[in-house]
């Protein structure tokens, strides 16, 4: 009875037996093909399970830094925030600690002020059927400081993504040289759209980084977990030939020509003539590249050709002089010169009678000129020093967009008005390319911008500019008459440039006054419907800058001339930048006074050591003036120094031990002042001419060190600031 039980249940289990052999066999080729492929359904199961367990960080990098040549910042990544509002109810788990906004009404009348909202707006965000929301443009980029001030509040649901800005510290400076960069839409790359942004994005991108490492399903580092790091490669940083104070001055007094004025357009340029260094540029209108309220997208320096007007007469009489026609005594007919197609005019229609060439120079005289070129040198020489200049031609600067003029060169007419300026287009940049010939020895330098851009990671110098000559279109021995000449256009009481004198220092230079063309192709009538410029280089005996301002259509008052907004800006920017890179003034300071006598004094001696009393006492017997500067009675130091000479009345500074104080200088020249500020290394901006009325340190308090004083200059009551005005015409019959 047993039997057939037993057969059963053996042949049951040899059925299991061989199921269990058969998986086990399976499992066993399985393994073996996993072994030897490692792969399962064209999976690498070696990838799935370093996916499985490696975690990957990101290590965010910075897109390049762009800074002047003294490496002070212009634009910069900085973190910053956007916030947002949880609204997901879910995310509250204790009714006593809310993680989303339960109280919409009170959250809004908090948040809106610090955003700058409507209770309403905000309100209505947070209302919304979402789980979390932004608060658009209000709730992006927030700084650190209003982030603290919101996380006060203690709103429950209110939270913070950081995030990184490109940001400009000064705001309205040289922002058509710089342009700007944003974050490129649903994406987080910040690009350049703009400016040396675009056109070095390449440079200034940056790569992210990241740190790869074995971790367990919580994301924590196993203990013996491998490890792989890939270092951020950080933007490369760009260093601008700009000095960030020179082109604070260009912006400032820029500032004020255009509130007082409201001109079209201002152009102010500062160069290196030595280098081809751009120090400072600017235009107005601009804009502010964190807000990006741009109206134009062109850099007026290199991209806006105009009639220069006789800034060009500067390069006509430098070639007069190369080729040897040019006699400063030889007598002409000013008034009227009848060419073929029309008439040349000066530009106050009569003339001055028969004078000189050099007086021709000095009042702008477009009969000269137009002597010049069309008998003395001939139209095809003339136009072979203008393509020597480089006037022609782009000169090749590192700014995008550079745009070149047209020259109007068919007719016999305009191969006359070009030698004043009328007719052909220049841009600005082109000018003082040709002008730096003159101001360096014959040798015209190409402008270039950037000085040079660094990896900071390395260090390692990626790409490096270097001075560059663009070629020699006169000699040294002209570039000196050509200067002589052009100082006398400043100094003479015929000049024409009369409103652009420097105490201190001598300024050579030629004023521009060019018409504008109207939309049907005719000048523009009226005298505000010009473009005024000066284009000048000081110290006249060896420049140390070139500056042209240009200010197109201001508008003018009755009794003012074309000069007044253009040398708002040129004398500001031009002492300012002498003063601020300590170039020592070239010409005796004007009298302090009606009474002052000229005689020159004793040699000083030493009063280092001496008792102020003692040194006090000599300097008033020498008819000189003592300014004490320290609490001390005891002289440590003094300037001038010892065996100095000094005329009568003239202020010697005398240094003592303890606690500085600033003096009054209510009435001391601009020179003097000068003197001041370098003995005590203080940082000056003078504004206007004459002689002190006002300080920004007041008498008496303390100064230190690199503490910058504003002091404003005033001419004596009853000096004149006439000029005479010049305007280009060249009228045909």
């Amino acid at each position: 009875m047993n039997q057939p039980k037993n057969i059963n249940m053996n042949r049951g289990a040899a059925i299991l037996t061989l199921i269990f052999a058969l998986l086990f066999f399976v499992l066993v080729i399985r393994f073996l093909y996993l072994q030897t492929t490692g792969e399962v359904n064209g999976e690498v199961l070696a990838a799935r399970a370093q996916e499985q367990y490696e975690r990957k960080r990101t290590i965010e990098a910075s897109r390049g830094s762009i800074v002047d040549r003294k490496g002070e910042v212009i634009a910069e990544d900085t973190n910053t925030y956007t916030l947002i509002a949880v609204l997901d109810e879910k995310m509250t788990t204790s009714p006593k600690k809310p993680r989303h906004v339960f109280d919409p009404e009170e959250t809004a009348e908090k948040l809106a002020p610090l955003l700058d909202m409507e209770n309403s707006e905000v309100r209505d965000i947070l209302e919304k059927d979402a789980d979390q929301v932004e608060f658009g443009s209000a709730g992006r980029n927030i700084s650190h400081s209003l982030k603290v001030k919101i996380e006060k509040l203690n709103l429950p649901g209110i939270g913070f993504i950081r995030d990184t800005h490109r940001y400009y510290p000064n705001g309205t400076f040289a922002s058509h040289i710089i342009g700007y960069a944003q974050r490129e839409e649903g994406t987080a790359k910040t690009v350049g759209m703009f400016g040396l942004e675009k056109s070095l994005d390449k440079y200034l991108q940056e790569k992210d980084g990241y740190m790869a490492f074995e971790g367990d399903k919580q994301g924590f580092k196993l203990p013996n977990g491998e490890e792989k790091i890939v270092a951020p490669d950080n933007g490369d940083t760009v260093y601008l030939t700009l000095d960030q104070k020179i082109q604070t001055f260009l912006e400032d007094a820029m500032n004020e020509a255009a509130e007082e004025y409201e001109p079209e357009k201002i152009i102010g340029i500062v160069a290196d003539p030595k280098t081809g260094k751009i120090l400072a540029m600017g235009q107005r209108p601009s804009f502010d590249p964190n807000v990006r309220d741009i109206n134009n997208y062109y850099n007026d320096s290199v991209a806006y050709p105009f009639e220069p007007g006789s800034t060009m007469k500067i390069f006509t009489v430098a070639a007069a002089i190369e080729e040897g026609v040019f006699n400063r005594d030889e007598l002409y007919k000013s008034g009227a010169y009848k060419v073929e197609g029309g008439r040349i005019r000066d530009h106050n229609k009569t003339g001055w009678g028969t004078i000189t060439f050099l007086e021709g120079v000095q009042r702008s005289s477009n009969v000269a000129m137009a002597i010049l070129a069309k008998e003395k040198l001939g139209p095809d020489r003339f136009m072979n020093y203008m393509e020597k200049f480089g006037l022609n031609q782009k000169t090749g600067i590192d700014l995008p967009n550079e745009a070149n003029g047209v020259f109007n060169y068919k007719y016999d007419i305009e191969k006359v008005t070009t030698a004043f300026g009328q007719g052909s287009t220049v841009t600005p940049i082109q000018q003082v390319q040709a002008a730096t010939a003159i101001a360096n020895g014959g040798k015209m330098m190409k402008p270039y911008i950037i000085d040079k851009i660094v990896d900071p990671d390395s260090g390692k110098t990626v790409k490096e500019n270097k001075p560059q000559t663009a070629g020699t279109p006169i000699s040294e021995k002209t570039s000196k008459e050509v200067l002589d000449i052009l100082e006398t256009v400043v100094s003479s009481e015929k000049g024409t440039g009369k409103p652009y004198k420097i105490e201190g220092y001598s300024v050579a230079g030629k004023t521009g006054t060019a018409q504008m063309a109207g939309s049907d192709g005719r000048y523009l009538t009226g005298r505000n419907n010009f473009v005024f410029s000066f284009l000048g280089m000081a110290p006249k005996e060896d420049p140390e800058l070139l500056v042209y301002v240009a200010v197109q259509k201001p508008q003018l008052k009755d009794t003012e001339t074309g000069s007044m907004p253009v040398s708002t800006v040129f004398n500001s920017v031009m002492k300012n930048s002498l003063q601020y890179m300590k170039i020592q003034p070239t010409e005796e300071a004007e009298e302090e006074t009606e009474k002052a006598e000229t005689e020159v004094g004793s040699e000083l001696p030493s009063f280092e050591g001496e008792s102020v009393e003692a040194a006090q006492k000599w300097l008033q017997d020498n008819k000189m003036n003592a300014v004490i500067l320290g609490s001390s009675n005891e002289v440590s130091e003094q300037y001038p120094e010892e065996d100095s000479r000094l005329i009568a009345n003239g202020r010697v500074f005398l240094k003592t031990d303890g606690k500085m104080t600033m003096p009054d200088v209510t009435g001391w020249s601009s020179r003097d002042v000068m003197k001041l500020a370098n003995f005590l290394d203080l940082e000056l901006e003078v504004k206007g001419n004459g002689y002190a009325v006002s300080q920004t340190i007041k008498k008496g308090e303390r100064v230190q060190k690199n503490d910058r004083l504003t002091v404003k200059l005033q001419s004596p009551a009853g000096a004149s600031g006439d000029e005479t005005e010049e305007s280009k015409e060249a009228e045909t019959e």
